[in-house]
């Protein structure tokens, strides 16, 4: 009797042996597969010391070692890394967005794939989100994170931020919004955010808003994204080789006329005059910039006001000179426009309807 209540009792640890490895199994299987693209920044940066928070080298911690920093990862999602780039994003050139683009195009198409995680330099993180947020054919998530301190800094936030745009990536909550930028517990629109402070860990806000949060590992939205991204317009990294070349000038007092000519000189297809207030032209700069349309460049309206947007043929005669305003996009997210959108028309008209469409 003894001996039968023993086989009975192995029998019952046996079946709760396999349970428990049949049900660790399925927990495994179920998380989402996350694969982070890393292409340098600060996140990856190192300073001198613990209290160099601002003061440090970019891009010098690869991206098995980010990783391996946060293994709370493993907890979220089931992630691998690919080192795309190793630099700091003021560096990014035209041929690296169009690149890093087709590569998380292609990893977008992967089925064994259900989000990817940018990791990113902070000085252009909002230019490559919106280009990303462009010209991407997915719905699955695609994250950008970057961070304001060195992982080797006192309070460094690269971790926390590095975590929540895993979870991000991997929430299906997530899918359909476009590219999206998580830092500072924010969730915001590739489209929208922008930065605005470069020594605090608060840098990036959106005008109209985040869409959501992250807190203790859990998505919270509160928004979703008004403009046409991904799959709704008619970008496709997929058909693109290359981007036109177009300039931002920097409205100022006191500006010379010359700078539009260096531009249109150096082969500019656009320029971006990123005007005080209204995006305002000074009266000295209008004739330059009508000869330069004449010769076929486009010429955009901007302003280098942090909010707000800019009203067509107020200021300026727009309809009369032909010019092209950014509405509510900042100059060096009007530049990422305006070469997106020289790729498929270099009629002004076009040009315009673009820019109040997206």
């Amino acid at each position: 009797m003894t001996r039968r209540i023993l086989r009975i009792l192995a029998r019952g640890a046996l079946a709760a042996a396999c349970f428990s490895t049949a049900a660790g199994a399925l927990a495994q299987a179920t998380k989402p597969r996350v694969v982070i693209v890393a292409t340098g920044g600060t996140i990856a940066g190192a300073g001198a010391s613990a209290t160099h928070s601002a003061t440090y080298q970019a891009a010098k911690v690869p991206v098995d070692k980010l990783i391996a920093g946060v293994p709370e990862l493993s907890q979220v999602a089931e992630v691998r890394g690919e080192q795309a780039f190793q630099i700091a994003s003021e560096s990014f050139t035209n041929e690296q967005l169009v690149t890093l683009a087709k590569r998380v195009s292609a990893l977008s198409k992967d089925p064994q794939v259900d989000g990817v995680v940018i990791t990113h330099g902070t000085d252009t993180l909002e230019e490559t989100s919106f280009f990303l947020n462009l010209v991407l054919k997915t719905d699955k998530p695609v994250v950008l994170v970057g961070s304001m301190r060195p992982g080797t800094s006192m309070s460094a936030d690269g971790m926390l931020n590095l975590y929540n745009a895993v979870v991000v990536a991997g929430s299906t909550d997530a899918r359909g919004k476009g590219t999206l930028v998580v830092m500072n517990d924010q969730i915001h629109s590739g489209r929208d955010v922008t930065k605005r402070i470069n020594i605090q860990t608060s840098a990036f806000s959106s005008q109209w808003g985040p869409l959501g949060m992250v807190v203790e590992g859990r998505t919270y939205w509160f928004r979703a994204p008004a403009k046409p991204h991904t799959r709704q317009t008619e970008f496709d990294i997929d058909q693109l080789g290359s981007l036109p070349p177009v300039y931002v000038v920097y409205g100022t007092g006191s500006m010379t006329p010359e700078l539009y000519t260096a531009a249109a000189k150096a082969g500019a297809k656009a320029i971006v005059h990123a005007g005080t207030g209204n995006g305002s032209v000074p009266g000295y700069a209008v004739d330059t910039l009508k000869a330069l349309r004449a010769q076929g460049l486009q010429v955009v309206r901007s302003s280098r006001v942090g909010d707000g947007f800019v009203l067509r043929n107020s200021e300026q005669p727009d309809d009369k000179y032909d010019w092209v305003v950014a509405h509510d996009l900042n100059p060096q997210k009007a530049k990422i426009l305006a070469a997106l959108a020289l790729t498929r028309s270099n009629d002004s008209k076009e040009l315009q309807r673009m820019f109040w469409q997206y």
